[in-house]
């Protein structure tokens, strides 16, 4: 066999201009809620609030749209957050005692936030030039002064310093240290313990010029920083907390670690102050955890408001995390379910109003967030429009659909308002309105699904910036999950119960979804708009067909409810498939106008008619050495025993795999590697990129019959002339099994269904050269277009496929794609991505990418993750590689795992548990948050181009790998090359069709064109065998005469 490697001379400059039209990078927005919050701000004149992060993500929100975000350098936890109100401007104060000022400046009419300046302190003495000053070592609290050009900084050594906001540099000469405070204090209170760390620094809401200083000792002092004294003093004895003004400035009040609070008067004359007016502790007597922080708003109507939170009895609510609302004789504690990380009320800040009145208290939890209407009675919930999270319990699975018909869209909405109606007794709206969005209205509708491990699905609105919840189905109703089951958990913690993990397919044109578990249940549902009470109806599979020398040592199978149950509106299940054995379900597919649902284990895979209610296929994938299989699911904690038993199998397998294997593939890959071998010569050392020797995977590896994808398609399997409904599976071995259906065909007019049943006769079958596992499979039309979805084509809602030209089927597995034609499923094209690039497989997807020049020409290509965190693009049918990016971190494997594409080139992976990263691979197609915000300060564009960090148009919150998206060039304009307007793009030229996708290649690509058709295994059922082996030494013949054509 001889083999051809030649360069192209140059790149197409037309296809280069032609692909920067169709594909672009951008990392748009980040859904869900933040994962590990540490810091809360509002800014009341804006409406605006932040959230900063451990991993020193900062994000703004405002109306619904309306989202910034951004990234410390340091990646270090952000402690305190405050707004300049008004400005636009944002202080964070790190872990690690820098500070960093941040500016929402607009460009091109949409807002941006970006990272202004930076200060940290120096940790040496003496750095102001006076004699012997405190050293600011660590920054305990932080104040900004009510004019707004200075910050006050608390330090843990109990002195305060004062910062230029403008500069982010210390003022010398006006540090405050704690031996000035002594002065004031009577002798006896000032012998012995230290004043300890300023606690907590809080302005005069009415004189900017004083300020209330709270140190942990319990001594607070009312600072005049004009006079440079202590106007007031007060000897308090407990630990401090927190410190709070009443509004006018007569009162103070202070919380404590031993869960008191105290109130001070600060109209009088007497100083020091050594008692409160009053000081109680709200749960006492018994001994209380300490009041973290407390908040003081009164009402015009009367009976002012103090929230706090803590204070609780610490042996019996010591691990509640509460928020207390008190207000006149009624106290009500607020019981959350995860750790509190701050909480504000949204209040009248007008200097002409006399009173507070709070309207809203926001919450900030760990896992949520919760908005408290203070206006209605009961102080109900106010739903957030954004922030929704997304881990009430683990993801295990995701799934989108896009464009959602409306029809379907208005009935799921209407099923999720049914679940949780608003709420008729609460006016208020969402409090938190600041910015405009200046996104349009998405013209497409977008679902995304989740699947969880309690057995939900959650229906998410990603049809713009903010992911919405819209409709949860569960599916633990149809199960007995309350009783117990002695016999699984006997196995201690090896498995979890009940196996509620999801596979999720839904129909957007027949309203029918069919969703999978761990053990090996299939339920197919379907939308209804009324309640109903019905019995599902049920059928199991054997898809070990009797064989012998297996037996089952997983977990047992879910046991159904019997008889009718009632269900309400929304999806409803119509039948219920129980494989066995139990395994978890690797894949499942759904084709609503054949009423068919396919199904895979590691045991095999399974066809089932849901209309007929009739099994149509079992087919075991076994290898006699899969006793692995036969284990059940791999468990998080593994025992000892078993662990051991597998080491030791693996490692007698490891030690026979080369005697067991086949001589036929042994003898193809020595040749093939030799070939190699001999090609290493000068002439091609310069050549790239290399492509690497792959070694074959054993026929012997165990779970090698785990099915990993299944496809439904109509196209022509029997013959050339004929097309019909077809079947294919492919598993972790490298097979690929193709299977005719004769689906009967309802009568026209008429709504029964013909009693004859669906047959499947096994029509071809591939294995690959190096038994990769098959990522996915795809019939390509004449054109070289993927077959449309079930209905679209009937429905005229796409084009009808080519049936005329010769169709071809895409098979991708982990290590490379090929295309073979149909039906003699002779090899046609591949790109080897394993050998040339040196990773694997992960996901794929074909997507639409459609041109930001002219929005009448598209192309339908190859998306591909692999496990480095790349995404490559290549071209359909051609599979000519594109462009590719860095999207994902190598070591994110949850992220890698977790991935998945749109139809239109965009993208979802989990960046946390609550948090989903989306993507864009189109030039065209982008959700983004474009607004905008009405900002009082005023910039100075002199002091703005010396900012320090120019960041792109997002900041990447995860750690991953930003994308510069337009290079600035020498005189600070941006790069055309990179740029994504459309003013400078041209429309493509009136010769370039679809297929010139495949026509030309980047300059540094070489083409491994070896004609090496004949190494895939290929099986012909349908015709006789003296047929097949003509078809064979025909598809021999064809590759030595194209040899110079096939990659």
């Amino acid at each position: 066999m001889m083999k051809f490697r030649f360069r192209r001379q140059g790149a197409d400059p037309q296809r280069e201009k032609l692909k920067q039209e169709l594909f672009a990078f951008n990392k748009t927005v980040e859904h869900g809620f933040p994962n590990q919050p540490s810091a809360l701000a509002f800014d009341p004149e804006l409406r605006i609030m932040a959230i900063g992060t451990r991993s020193g993500a900062v994000k703004i929100y405002g109306a619904p749209g309306v989202e910034f975000t951004g990234l410390h350098p340091d990646m270090a936890t952000v402690t305190q957050m405050h707004f300049l109100p008004g400005q636009g401007r944002l202080l964070t104060l790190l872990d690690d005692s820098s500070l960093h000022l941040w500016e929402i400046v607009h460009h091109n009419g949409c807002a941006q936030l970006e990272e202004a300046l930076s200060f940290h302190p120096p940790s040496r003495p003496g750095f102001d030039g006076s004699s012997g000053p405190p050293s600011l070592a660590r920054i305990t609290v932080v104040l900004l002064v009510a004019t707004g050009d200075m910050a006050a900084l608390g330090s843990e050594g109990g002195s305060v310093f004062f910062l230029d906001i403008s500069t982010l540099m210390l003022l010398e000469g006006q540090t405050l240290g704690p031996d000035e405070v002594l002065q004031s204090v009577p002798d006896d209170y000032r012998c012995g313990k230290a004043l300890g760390p300023v606690e907590s620094l809080q302005g005069h809401l009415q004189d900017p010029t004083k300020i209330l200083i709270g140190y942990s000792r319990g001594l607070l002092v009312i600072w005049n920083q004009a006079a440079q004294c202590a106007d007031c003093v007060f000897l308090g004895n407990q630990q401090l907390e927190s410190l709070c003004w009443e509004r006018s400035g007569s009162t103070l009040v202070s919380s404590h670690s031993d869960g008191s609070y105290a109130i001070w008067s600060a109209n009088t004359s007497s100083s020091p102050v050594t008692q409160p007016m009053v000081a109680t502790t709200p749960y006492g007597p018994f001994p209380c955890k300490a009041i973290n922080k407390i908040l003081w708003r009164n009402c015009e109507s009367g009976g002012h408001f103090i929230i706090f939170s803590g204070g609780m009895p610490r042996a019996s609510y010591g691990d509640r995390h509460c928020v207390s609302v008190l207000r006149a004789e009624t106290l009500v504690t607020l019981d959350f379910t995860s750790r509190i990380i701050d909480f504000f009320t949204v209040h009248s800040t007008r200097p002409e109003d006399e009173f507070d009145e709070p309207q809203a208290l926001a919450v900030l939890l760990e896992e949520e967030l919760v908005v408290l209407d203070l206006q209605t009675p009961g102080w109900p919930a106010v739903p957030a429009p954004y922030l929704a999270p997304l881990h009430s319990s683990a993801i295990t699975c995701s799934a989108h659909v896009a464009n959602v018909p409306a029809k379907l869209w208005s009935r799921i909405v209407s099923a999720g308002e049914q679940q949780s109606p608003p709420l008729a007794t609460s006016a208020s709206s969402w409090p938190i309105t600041g910015g405009q969005n200046l996104a349009q209205e998405p013209s497409q509708r977008g679902l995304l699904l989740t699947g969880h491990e309690d057995g939900t699905v959650r229906f998410w609105d990603a049809s713009g910036v903010a992911l919405r919840p819209l409709y949860k189905l569960s599916t633990a109703g149809l199960f007995q999950t309350d009783c117990e089951h002695a016999d699984s958990l006997a196995q201690a913690a090896e498995d979890d119960w009940p196996p509620f993990r999801k596979k999720v397919v839904l129909c957007k044109y027949t309203a029918q979804m069919v969703v999978a578990g761990t053990a090996g249940q299939v339920l197919v549902l379907e939308l209804s708009d009324m309640p109903s009470e019905q019995a599902v109806s049920m059928a199991s599979v054997d898809l070990l067909q009797d064989r012998e020398g297996f037996t089952w040592k997983g977990h047992e199978r879910l046991s159904p409810r019997t008889g009718p149950l009632p269900w309400p509106i929304g999806f409803q299940p119509r039948v219920l498939i129980q494989c066995l054995p139990p395994a978890a379900i690797t894949a499942v597919t759904l084709h609503t106008e054949w009423n068919l649902v396919a199904f895979g284990t590691s045991h095999g895979f399974g066809l089932f008619d849901y209309q007929r209610k009739n099994p149509v296929l079992a087919r075991c994938t076994l290898h006699p050495n899969d006793s692995l299989a036969m284990e059940g699911p791999l468990s998080r904690v593994k025992s000892l025993k078993k662990s051991l038993r597998q080491s030791f199998r693996r490692i007698r397998k490891s030690r026979v795999s080369g005697k067991k294997r086949a001589t036929n593939t042994n003898s193809k890959l020595q040749e093939a590697n030799a070939q190699l071998a001999e090609q290493a010569c000068p002439h091609d050392v310069e050549m790239t990129p290399v492509q690497r020797r792959i070694e074959p995977r054993s026929a012997d590896d165990s779970l090698s019959g785990v099915v990993r994808c299944l496809y439904f398609a109509d196209t022509f399997l029997r013959d050339a002339a004929h097309h019909g409904p077809t079947m294919w599976a492919g598993t972790n071995s490298g097979s690929v099994f193709a299977y005719a259906l004769e689906v009967p065909a309802a009568a026209a007019g008429s709504e029964k269904w013909p009693e004859r049943v669906v047959e499947a006769v096994l029509g071809k079958e591939v294995q690959l050269m190096h038994r990769a596992p098959v990522v996915a499979i795809a019939v390509l039309d004449g054109h070289g277009r993927p077959l449309p979805e079930p209905f679209e084509a009937s429905r005229d809602l796409a084009q009808a496929p080519d049936m005329q030209g010769g169709h071809a089927v895409l098979i991708a597995s982990e290590e490379q794609f090929k295309v073979f034609t149909l039906p003699k499923v002779s090899a046609k094209t591949k790109f080897k991505l394993t050998a040339h690039e040196g990773c694997r497989v992960r996901k794929v997807a074909l997507a639409t990418f459609t041109s930001v020049a002219c929005e009448d020409y598209a192309e339908t290509c190859l998306a591909c993750l692999t496990n480095l965190g790349d995404v490559h693009v290549f071209s359909v049918p051609g599979l000519r590689p594109q462009v590719h990016y860095p999207c994902i971190r190598k070591e994110d494997i949850s992220g890698i795992a977790s991935c998945v594409f749109t139809r239109h080139g965009q993208g979802f992976y989990l960046i946390s548990p609550s948090e989903f990263e989306r993507f864009s691979l189109s030039a065209r197609n982008i959700t983004e948050p474009l607004c905008s915000l009405d900002i009082s300060w005023p910039h100075d564009a002199a002091r703005a181009s010396c900012r320090l960090q120019e960041s792109p148009k997002r900041n990447q919150a995860n750690g991953t790998p930003g994308i510069v998206l337009a290079p600035q060039s020498c005189d600070g304009s941006p790069n055309p090359v990179h740029s994504r307007g459309t003013d400078t793009a041209e429309p493509p030229e009136a010769t370039l069709s679809p297929m010139s996708i495949d026509s030309a290649t980047s300059a540094d690509t070489t083409l491994d064109m070896t004609g090496d058709v004949t190494v895939e295994d290929v099986k012909d059922f349908l015709g006789s065998s003296e047929e097949s082996e003509n078809l064979k030494n025909l598809a021999e013949d064809e590759a030595r005469a194209c040899a110079i054509l096939i990659k």
